[in-house]
């Protein structure tokens, strides 16, 4: 995983900074805040495209008709697979960062979506397998693993301070591809295209994506691969209870971007220009809401947020559940709606939580000044990775529950019984975890390590 380093760097000369200190006030004032936002530019682009073919057979699966002979539960089998693809590739993709560089990790993996869409390109057309479009769409994955090396990169670039607007602004610029290529094939399907057509205008955009990246971003140095703060990260109980959370926030995000469309298809019956109309819009208002998660952390507390996020995450999937049986579409789509934006905040203040919990941790060790951050940075930049991979798992087992629940019983329902259970269980970790004071608390002088760090938890 990465983590930045104080260690003097050798001059490599080309796009490389020697020397990054965001949280001295003097040094971002002058030229970082300039250089880190330049940096964030470019890696939204990348990112922004790489969830665009991560999530392309979303959208792939709503042309293919009868003629190609698949099956609901094929597809949502494919979905499933696609995203646990995407998954998986985050962890390496964190590593990328520090062995290659920011900057040069982030031509390459923008180069990569190449790969999936001259594959897909080819093979789509009736008559293709249902074992070659499998294979073809795990390619896709890959572009959920530019995520987690985006949102590694600029980790480093911002200083805790700034960390949940940066990180949140990231992040929503990647997930609104989403949304941005369904908007897309929206406009194809209307206008009677297939999509080969699709595919060949993301095509060009990738190219670009990629030089970009080259002419403008930087890599920084003293982000350096250290195996030691991967080790203390995976061993560490924040980084997967913070994996679990991020289940309930981004698993569903991407679960339900994924599955939407084809829940409307099979649920209420409605075609694929149909579904297209609709399935755009949650996610586009969850990818817009995310940097309004990080904000709203850094104002008032990630934990905070998060917790009353998911009593509201847990009231909407009740309500999805009565429109479900009463068979309303009107309400269903409205409701699942504010659902998507639910995921949005909850996806930025989980993300800001992650700083924030391993600086408490330093100040518990007594740590302070550049020291502690030093300590927050290493564990947070090498954290990301894991909880962005487990996290996105979420989205497989969304995939996987609509799946067996419309082959049980033809509806979602209980897919979405399911889903209210696990944010009740986000809640309580959340409150038991983060926010509840412990009786210490009345004498932090005498309170162990463990007892002072979880008194910070409250503020993260």
């Amino acid at each position: 995983m990465t983590a930045p380093s104080t260690a003097p760097a050798p001059s490599r000369g080309g796009r490389w900074i020697e020397e990054w200190d965001p949280e001295d006030e003097a040094f971002w004032q002058e030229k970082g805040e300039k250089v880190a936002r330049r940096n964030l530019l470019f890696s939204v682009l990348s990112e922004h495209i790489g969830f665009s073919i991560w999530t392309m057979w979303s959208v792939m699966v709503l042309f293919m008709g009868p003629e190609y002979g698949l099956t609901p539960a094929d597809k949502f089998l494919l979905t499933s697979m696609v995203t646990l693809v995407g998954a998986v590739v985050r962890v390496p993709y964190t590593f990328a960062v520090a062995i290659f560089g920011g900057r040069n990790w982030t031509i390459v993996s923008a180069a990569l979506l190449l790969v999936p869409s001259v594959a897909a390109f080819v093979v789509m057309e009736p008559g293709t397998s249902f074992n070659t479009f499998l294979v073809v769409g795990l390619l896709a994955g890959i572009g959920g693993g530019n995520f987690a090396s985006s949102m590694t990169n600029i980790n480093a670039f911002f200083p805790l301070k700034k960390k949940g607007w940066a990180l949140g602004l990231n992040a929503g610029g990647g997930n609104i591809g989403v949304p941005v290529i369904q908007l897309v094939a929206l406009a194809i399907i209307g206008a009677s295209g297939g999509p080969r057509v699709l595919l060949g205008i993301y095509i060009p955009l990738i190219l670009v994506a990629a030089v970009l990246a080259a002419l403008f971003m930087d890599n920084i140095s003293s982000v350096k691969n250290d195996t030691g703060a991967a080790k203390d990260a995976a061993k560490d109980a924040h980084t997967w209870i913070m994996s679990f959370l991020y289940i309930g926030t981004f698993g569903s995000f991407i679960g339900y971007a994924f599955a939407f469309g084809q829940v409307l298809q099979v649920q209420f019956g409605r075609t694929p220009l149909q579904s297209a109309y609709l399935t755009f819009i949650g996610p586009l208002l969850g990818s817009l809401i995310r940097p309004v998660g990080g904000w709203l952390a850094d104002r008032y507390g990630g934990a905070k947020i998060t917790l009353w996020n998911f009593v509201a995450m847990a009231a909407a999937t009740g309500g999805l559940v009565f429109a479900s049986m009463q068979k309303s579409l009107p309400l269903f789509v409205s409701v699942f709606v504010v659902l998507f934006v639910l995921t949005g905040l909850g996806n930025g203040s989980t993300y800001k939580m992650i700083p924030g919990i391993f600086q408490a941790k330093a100040v518990a060790k007594g740590l302070s000044g550049e020291e502690a951050a030093s300590y927050g940075r290493r564990l947070s930049g090498a954290s990301m990775g894991l909880i962005g991979a487990v996290g996105a798992l979420g989205g497989v087992g969304i995939n996987l529950a609509f799946r067996q629940s419309f082959l049980s019983s033809g509806s979602g329902t209980g897919a979405f019984v399911t889903f209210l259970a696990f944010y009740a269980a986000c809640f309580v970790v959340t409150w038991a975890v983060y926010l509840r004071r412990p009786a210490a608390a009345e004498a932090p002088a005498t309170a162990s390590t463990e007892t002072k760090a979880q008194l910070s938890y409250a503020e993260v």
